[in-house]
């Protein structure tokens, strides 16, 4: 009896502790309207994404939901407009495993829409396979789709009055590292289909994320725009939708009792997104609300510059 006792006190304290550290919540105090603005986020249809629209659009945004599966799209775009009460949320496909839906959705975007105030780079998976290009799908979809689309809406951007840039990351690109040789040659970050080798990708992509964010703030110096990454916290969504079944066995009990749910897990890029006076932190990583500093791998000047450089040539940009 005395053990199980002891047993039971153990579990509740890790538990508690898990709650307060790995999983702890945090809320985004701004109160700032959003009226007359715009703000697209790709994979708004659904978990992190669809949170963080519902919110921007009830402070008065318009809101466009890119994203590649219409019919979930317009279903969320219902769910948005019945929740905010707010008519101005539109669908825009967008398929980041396909550069020339990204190119198709900026060319679209440009010609109707005549402002740009935000950017959210939400969209993101775990699992195999390869884009439309032929990248390492993780590659694709989670890094140089978005870095495409980025490049590409900058100039909108920079018309506004204060436009911002918020990529989602991940504590994952801890133990991310970029080997350029074999991106460069395989178009890919990460070889082989066991799921230990795409979860090294998903981290090596995350990496890209803060990277990418670094090098960008870099290059956004004198303008009025700014651009943050983000730790959404460790949140119950569709990240894994890709993977196995013996995966999802394992991690959805585990996700009930302790991951976020994805309101709270959208507190963070709201607060990149909408409070004021952050502009001098631009290219940080954030989380909790709050900037966090990062590892050595994700502030190398030389390997954010390689990494930009690299992928305007994967992109086509250059």
């Amino acid at each position: 009896m005395l053990a199980l006792t002891c047993a039971i006190v153990i579990l509740v304290g890790v538990y508690i502790i898990l709650v307060e550290t790995l999983f702890k919540k945090s809320t985004c105090k701004s109160t700032t309207a959003m009226a007359g603005k715009t703000v697209i986020i790709t994979g708004g249809n659904t978990g992190i994404g669809k949170a963080t629209a519902v919110d921007l659009a009830r402070r008065g945004a318009r809101v466009i939901l890119a994203c590649r599966n219409q019919q979930r799209a317009e279903a969320a775009v219902s769910d948005i407009k019945r929740e905010s009460r707010n008519a101005e949320v539109v669908y825009m496909q967008l398929d980041l495993g396909s550069l020339k839906s990204v190119r198709s959705f900026t060319e679209t975007f440009l010609k109707t829409e005549p402002r740009l105030d935000l950017l959210i780079n939400n969209a993101g998976l775990v699992g195999d396979g390869r884009t439309e290009d032929g990248f390492g799908i993780e590659l694709g979809v989670n890094h140089l789709g978005h870095f495409l689309l980025t490049c590409l809406l900058l100039d909108r951007l920079k018309e506004g009055g204060g436009g911002r840039v918020v990529t989602l990351s991940s504590m994952a690109y801890r133990w991310g590292r970029i080997d350029f040789d074999s991106l460069i040659s395989n178009k890919d970050l990460g070889t082989g289909r066991y799921s230990w080798q795409f979860f090294q990708a998903y981290c090596n992509s995350k990496l890209c994320n803060v990277l990418f964010t670094h090098e960008l703030a870099k290059r956004l110096k004198d303008t009025n725009v700014s651009c943050y990454s983000v730790h959404p916290g460790v949140v119950r969504t569709e990240l894994s939708r890709n993977v196995g079944l013996w995966q999802k066995v394992f991690i959805e009990p585990v996700a009930r009792l302790l991951f976020l749910d994805p309101v709270a897990g959208a507190q963070t890029t709201l607060h990149c997104a909408l409070q004021e006076g952050i502009e001098h932190l631009s290219g940080r990583y954030f989380s909790c609300c709050a900037p966090l500093e990062v590892c050595a791998n994700g502030k190398d000047d030389a390997v954010a510059r390689k990494l930009w450089e690299v992928s305007e040539r994967l992109s086509g940009l250059s």
